[in-house]
């Protein structure tokens, strides 16, 4: 094992006097071209051009002497210290950090970025990066070949956003772009960049934050989720499949989070597609009447959280949307699921009124590939006054999980 491994951040100031130090006396340098490229690199250190941290971890774990390891940044966010200290390679780093490059993105373009959320886009998360930027009003990406700015601007295709381009920070070359998302397809971009990506609603205000990169609740907005119809403009909340156990039954089985995308189909006033925003899901909320699309936009305002309303008729509409990750259906019966289903999302929820309604939405989830529950849920709204029924309500709950998952994912 090395002796001893200093891992040195970089953002194209002069290094620092312990980082100059350590690396004048390594004996292996490790890092991209124009690391190695610094004058302050010893001429006989044995030097490793970075591709695959788990080789070279490997390397520095066999040298004997004083190795080094230069990175952009700040190399303990997201970057080569956690890989170092894998407990597979034994190795125990000093760290001499510098400026962050998402530090350095947000103080080219003067803006404050506690309220933003930092995503790593690589191929296989690029697609999970962009519903992250479709459902927050300020995302700084982490790019990577193949996962660029203009792969970003062709998977937000219909999302309008603007991008803060940095292209090759603390270097000769860097150069900061301000392009409408929908134009940033039509250039080629350097790498090392980091995106910002801004839109769909305005910044929060500055008093009182207190959390980074997440705000628990919109300043006017309501505590808790399964909110009663009240709680929505204009009877969001209301009509069949937007009773509020309903609501929450759905929302348990899909269980929305961040970096996934929910397709709400039938989203009525849209109740549901709003408390799965407020998850941090992103969110396209379909239906075919323009006033309930209307409703829904409405309430994603009142509730301060970003989603897609796309009007249109099931399942034809369906064909141009991107990939989903879970659905909720609203209506439209067999023809509908089976649309769904053969894109694949990993769960799905709907309901029946009947039981023959529900067998038959059951039979099509099961006959393609999804394992399925079904349960009868009956709720009773009390009049709490004279504690006598207020409102009764009995719907089928079908949910499909794709029968490739575990049960617990």
């Amino acid at each position: 094992m090395a002796d001893r491994v200093t891992v040195i951040g970089w953002d194209g100031s002069p290094l620092t006097e312990a980082a100059a130090a350590a690396l004048s006396a390594a004996t292996l340098v490790a890092g991209a071209a124009h690391h190695l490229e610094l004058p302050e690199v010893p001429a006989n250190a044995e030097r490793i051009r970075l591709g695959s941290i788990d080789l070279a971890a490997r390397r520095i774990a066999g040298h004997r002497g004083s190795a080094v390891v230069l990175a952009d940044g700040d190399p303990g966010y997201f970057g080569v210290v956690r890989t170092l200290r894998a407990p597979e390679h034994g190795l125990e780093v000093e760290v001499v950090p510098a400026v962050s490059s998402v530090a350095a993105a947000f103080a080219r373009a003067g803006m404050p970025w506690e309220d933003a959320r930092t995503v790593v886009a690589h191929p296989r998360t690029l697609r999970r990066a962009v519903n992250v930027c479709r459902a927050h009003h300020k995302v700084a990406v982490l790019t990577s070949p193949g996962a660029g700015p203009a792969e970003l601007a062709l998977l937000l295709e219909g999302v309008h956003r603007t991008f803060v381009i940095c292209e090759e920070l603390g270097t000769a070359r860097e150069q900061v772009t301000v392009v409408a998302s929908d134009k940033a397809a039509d250039h080629v971009w350097r790498d090392p960049n980091v995106v910002i990506v801004l839109g769909g609603g305005s910044e929060p205000p500055a008093t009182g934050a207190w959390i980074s990169g997440r705000h628990p609740g919109h300043p006017h907005g309501v505590r808790g989720w399964a909110l009663p119809a009240e709680a929505y403009p204009d009877g969001a909340g209301d009509g069949e499949g937007g009773a509020p156990g309903l609501r929450a039954a759905q929302l348990a089985r899909l269980g929305p989070r961040t970096g996934d995308l929910l397709w709400d189909i039938g989203s009525g006033g849209g109740a549901l597609a709003v408390e799965a925003a407020r998850f941090g899901a992103a969110v396209l909320a379909v239906d075919s009447d323009p006033a309930a699309c209307a409703r829904t936009a409405a309430a994603a305002r009142a509730h301060g959280v970003q989603l897609q309303v796309v009007e249109g008729r099931a399942p034809h509409v369906l064909e141009r949307l991107p990939e989903p990750d879970i659905v909720r259906i609203g209506g439209g019966g067999v023809p509908v699921v089976t649309a769904v289903t053969d894109r694949r999302p990993e769960r799905v929820v709907t309901h029946a009124s009947t039981r023959d309604e529900a067998e038959a939405l059951g039979a099509a989830l099961a006959a393609n590939g999804y394992t399925v529950r079904c349960s009868l849920l009956q709720s009773v709204e009390l009049d709490t006054t004279a504690w006598s029924e207020r409102e009764r309500a009995v719907v089928f709950l079908l949910s499909g999980l794709r029968s490739d998952l575990r049960p617990d994912l």
